[in-house]
Order: C-alpha cells, then structure tokens, then sequence
C-alpha cells in the first residue's frame, strides 16, 4: 500500500491513552506514514482527529480543524456512539467522513482505504489538466473540484450539474469526461436544449432515417450515437419539452432508441452529464419536468458555487481572462491598481463568472497596453455610483417614511411593492443602461426588463414613468 503522510491528533489531553498509541501503530502498519501529533503541517489536505467521547471540546477542535476550508477531517471514534445523531454532529462541525474504531486491524483497513481514495483525489485536483482548465483555489471551489473529480474517476453514473447561470456548468461536464477513466473512451457530444426546435428536437438526439421528414434526404446520427462510448452532455435539460423527456427516459433507462422513421431499436452505452439553472425539483412538482426522468438523470447532483461565494477567485480569474483576451501583452507586468482590485472583489456578479469575463473584456479594450490597469479602464457604465454622503439608508428619513405609510393604512404587502418599484425608478434614472441598473440592485438585466414590462402592464398608461 502507498504511504500516506498525515497528522494524528491523540485526546485533548497532555497524555495520550494506550489506545490512541495502539491506533497510531496501527495506522503506521497499514503503511501511513505519521507525523508527530499535533503536527502542524502535512503533505496532504487530510487531517486525522482521534476522540474517546463526543463533546463540546471535541466538537470546538472539529471546527478548528476544518475551518480553513482546504483541509478534510476524518473523526475517528475510539468507542461507539452513544447516540445515532452523533455521527451528524460531527459532519456538521466539518468532519469530512466518521470511522468508528472498532478493533486495531479493521480501523486502520478502514482509514487506509480513504486515506488511499482521498490522495488520489488530490492528486487529479492538484494535476496540469486540471489547472490547465479551472482556475480558483477557493475553499468552495476546491471542495467542488473533489467532488467532480471523485465521480469522474470512481463512477459512470448519471450527473446532474445544477447553479446559477456563468458558474461553469460546461467546463465542468468538460472536466468529468476527460478525467473518466474509460480505456476506450470516445467523444464528448454537447446539446444546448434551449436551441432544440420542438419539430427537429428527435431528430438532434435520436437521429433520422431518409424521408422521415420534409427535406430528410439522407440518414443521419443524433447526439445519442454520436456519444456512444463517450460521454452526452446535455445543457439545460430543464427546457426540454415533455414529449422528448419520454423519449430520452427510454435511453437513459434502457440504453436503447429509434430513430425517426425507424422501426429498429439502437443500442448505446454512454456517461450523461446533464445541467440546468432551474429548480428541476420544483419544475417535477409543478408537472413541468417528468419524475421518473428527474431521478435517473440525477444519479449524483452537484451545485456550482456562485462567484459571490467564491470571492477569492476573483482577481485570479480576472488575471487568467487577460491573458485570454490579451495573450500578446506581457502578463507578468499587466498588474491592476489597488482600486480596481477593490472594484473587482466588491461588484456584484448576476452573471457570476461570465459576468467578470466581460467587464474584464471591456476593461482590456480600453486598456492601453503598458503599466498598470487603472480606473480609467473600467468602462463608464460600470462605474460605482459615487456619494457626497455615505451612512445607514435605515436611519431617519426611511423609519418616517415607513411611519408615514402604515399611518395611510398601507399594507406590509403595498410598502413592499411600492420600495421595489421607486428603487428601480431611482436605479433607472441614474443609470447609463439597463444593465447598469441591474447591477446596482443585485438582479440580472432579465430579470430587471421582466419586472418592469410587468409593472407597464399592469399600470394605468397615466401613472407610467415617461421614462
């Protein structure tokens, strides 16, 4: 077996007890090499946290342990839980699994073993092809990174990539079927469900025979043969008609199709990765989105953290777009002012990555090429709002104004209403676009149009805004 270099941590203790020092023999004969206890650095991510009995002591040094978000803990329990809800305790204080240590020779069988999956799995997060393809080393986005590559190396089943829009749905399916470990692995195929004419829609998955339909003048393949022994990505699955759903249940279920006009059945055999930005467990409540087809696609489902929750990867992704949009300028000296880095970390993102893409895009076209980037570079409708006064909006005036409504008899539902409405006046007639005023309340442009072609319609033409 591999050695692995760890940290055991014994009781709380200044002595450690005769079973900790049984346990750590131990794990050094199951070929993990040990660092001294209460080591404070180790080769890998993984911390060991070795405990008689769960309390708040034990809980707190949990906590401490795994809250640089980098490390993973594995509790190990010398005596049985007392209590069922203890293990939860544990993973909700940051344990990244519970081995309960029931004798020397299994407890270290049962360490090595995810000692042995955890190394590997830092190994691919820490390898050129995934460094070459993803850029953050975030807390929140490592933690993903694992879990992506876990499944792409240990499992074919089905994976459902679910976030926001711009978080990385596609590099991630791109990810997972270059990391599969399939010997004979084919192709990637990638179907965007939004762009699936509802008329042609069988046709791009399933394939056709000649005359099927008007203008079918030859056989063709659908994504479904093409992904044969590769991998299917299908993007934006939540858009997906229901009479399609039905048919690709069949494929994803049986591993079989026809194609249209055929009476034959295909065989095929490939990894489905699939993405959306809806709540696709809504949409089955709702009767939008088929149940059955729901829990074959999401055999495993992973959540794409938004940008606003991996601010650390900001200026580093706002570096590697550079280089993309710029690769002739000499990087190693295209620095940015302490301002824009500010700017950078502190903007709002409704389009989360592909959101700073573009201002960062915008930033380089106006960017001379020489010296630092400055604040003469960001573009004049992005720009903060600047304030001759800066204090709590919740002061005064704003409780008056409260006062002032529930005194006319206005409802909680009406104030509500009414604040949303006057902030996007306000957002409207002091911004430069739509989309500036977007940023400044937090909401995409959609969004923004959606709201205010609702209001329109739903207001008298005299009380409209001439706006």
């Amino acid at each position: 077996m591999r050695p692995f270099t760890c940290a055991i941590y014994y009781e709380l203790g200044d002595t450690a007890s005769p079973r900790h020092l049984h346990a750590h023999q131990a794990l050094c004969n199951a070929g993990i090499d040990m660092l001294p206890p209460r080591a404070d650095t180790a080769s890998t991510s993984v911390r060991l946290l070795g405990f008689d009995e769960v309390n708040d002591e034990v809980l707190s040094r949990l906590s401490r342990l795994a809250a640089p978000g980098t490390w993973r803990v594995l509790a190990i329990a010398f005596a049985p839980f007392a209590h069922p809800r203890t293990a939860w305790q544990l993973l909700e204080h940051g344990a990244a699994d519970v081995v309960v240590w029931r004798n020397d020779s299994d407890g270290a069988r049962e360490v090595a073993a995810r000692l042995a999956r955890w190394t590997d799995v830092d190994a691919i997060v820490t390898s050129d092809v995934v460094k070459r393809n993803l850029v953050g080393r975030s807390p929140a986005w490592l933690r993903t990174i694992r879990e992506v590559a876990e499944i792409a190396a240990y499992t074919d089943v089905p994976l459902l990539l679910g976030g926001e829009t711009g978080t990385g749905k596609e590099l991630i399916a791109r990810l997972v079927h270059t990391l599969d470990r399939r010997p004979t692995k084919r192709d990637l195929v990638l179907v965007d469900c939004t762009t699936l004419m509802p008329e042609l829609s069988g046709s791009e998955l399933f394939g056709h025979e000649r005359g099927a339909f008007t203008g079918a003048v030859a056989s063709r393949d659908g994504a479904c043969a093409l992904a044969n022994g590769g991998t299917l990505f299908l993007d934006e699955i939540g858009e997906l008609p229901l009479a399609l759903q039905a048919e690709l249940l069949r494929v994803v279920q049986e591993g079989t199709y026809k194609r249209v006009g055929s009476n034959s059945w295909q065989q095929v055999k490939f990894r489905l990765v699939c993405a959306t930005h809806r709540d696709l467990t809504a949409e089955v409540q709702r009767g939008t989105f088929r149940r059955d087809l729901f829990y074959r696609i999401a055999g495993i489902t992973c959540t794409l953290p938004t940008l606003a929750e991996r601010t650390d990867d900001i200026i580093p992704l706002a570096e590697h777009f550079i280089r993309q949009v710029r690769p002739d300028l000499d990087t190693d000296r295209v620095e940015m002012d302490d301002a824009v880095r500010d700017y950078l970390v502190g903007r709002a993102y409704p389009g989360n990555v592909r959101d700073l893409r573009q201002l960062v895009t915008r930033m380089i076209a106006r960017h001379p090429g020489a010296g630092h980037l400055s604040v003469g570079d960001i573009p004049i409708d992005e720009r903060p709002v600047a304030s001759d006064t800066v204090g709590d909006w919740r002061g005064d005036a704003f409780a008056r104004g409260i006062r002032l409504a529930l005194a006319a008899g206005a409802s909680l539902r009406e104030i509500s209403s009414e604040a949303s409405s006057m902030a996007i006046r306000i957002a409207m007639d002091e911004s430069a676009s739509l989309r500036s005023a977007a940023r400044r309340l937090g909401v995409s442009a959609r969004a923004l149009q959606l709201r205010r072609a609702s209001e329109q319609t739903s207001t008298p033409p005299s009380m409209r805004p001439r706006r």
